[in-house]
């Protein structure tokens, strides 16, 4: 496949990734870090795995192993800042905000890539952080708009930490390989997460969980999901410019509210998303926007 199918694929796979997340979050399991911990171990393991199957190439020096792990190490504060504010939003919510982040990569390329933008590309950025804010808004009972407040702030650093990351790794992927980047930020995710949520507790609350077998299940299966979506991210990304392969990253919440959309129609039950026509539509349209403007930013 060309690295532009891969992206596309990528981003499909993480979508249905986060559907799965936000519905174990919200619903199966007793807290945030009752969620890490076994993810953090089944992402030991993959990363054990690779590890043996794709060492490092021989002679790589220390700087670029050093960006790889900074690499690792964002992306999963970005992961946890996300998964913490799915805890609390609306799935539909909160990823068009995250994956405003090609934003961030178009502004540190600048200074960082020596690129420039021409003014209908920053006219383009402006109409994305419009479309993240609609999105964001919601209604009260009586009718008032309210704002996301901290999360939504959050959700940007987390933007931040993900463009960060990205940038990171395309410099890395010059010496190392995307299997190699694969197994250092699931090492990074997994020490991370274990070290997060190893408590006597937590370990309480997993054993004494309702449905215990089925949400491990599930939790499984969608982290078999996961490491698809990261590896064909990273193999885009070693192909393709970072700019236009975070392009096509950034289009998941397009995958999510149609995602989303289909199951609420589906299983009513299974996602808390069930918009009146006035606000999907809103919402469609955000969405829209988000991705339009970050598409206008790299094809001018």
């Amino acid at each position: 496949m060309s690295w532009v199918n891969t992206a596309i694929l990528s981003t499909a796979v993480f979508s249905a990734v986060s559907i799965i997340d936000s519905r174990l979050l919200s619903k199966r399991m007793p807290g945030l870090r009752a969620f890490l911990l076994p993810v953090g171990i089944i992402h030991l393991f993959y990363a054990l795995v690779s590890f043996l199957l794709f060492p490092l190439p021989a002679g790589i020096g220390t700087w670029p192993l050093l960006v790889a792990v900074v690499s690792g190490i964002l992306r999963t504060f970005s992961i946890i800042i996300l998964l913490y504010i799915m805890k609390k939003e609306e799935v539909s919510r909160v990823i068009p905000v995250v994956y405003t982040y090609p934003i961030f990569v178009a502004i540190m390329a600048t200074p960082l890539l020596g690129e420039s933008l021409y003014h209908l590309q920053w006219l383009a950025i402006i109409v994305v952080v419009a479309g993240a804010v609609v999105i964001s808004v919601r209604q009260g009972p009586t009718g008032s708009i309210t704002w996301p407040g901290k999360p939504f702030l959050f959700l940007f650093g987390a933007s931040l930490l993900m463009a960060t990351a990205d940038i990171a790794s395309k410099y890395a992927l010059t010496y190392v390989s995307f299997w190699n980047m694969f197994w250092l930020s699931a090492f990074c995710l997994s020490v991370i997460f274990i070290l997060a949520s190893m408590r006597p507790h937590i370990f309480r609350q997993l054993s004494n969980m309702k449905q215990r077998n089925s949400a491990i299940a599930l939790l499984t299966f969608n982290e078999t999901l996961a490491p698809i979506a990261v590896v064909l991210q990273f193999w885009a990304l070693e192909r393709g410019p970072v700019s236009l392969v975070s392009t096509i990253i950034s289009s998941r919440p397009i995958f999510v509210v149609i995602f989303a959309l289909i199951l609420s129609r589906i299983s009513p039950g299974l996602l808390e998303w069930q918009p009146g026509r006035g606000a999907l539509a809103l919402r469609l349209i955000a969405t829209a926007m988000i991705v339009g403007g970050i598409t206008i930013i790299y094809l001018i």
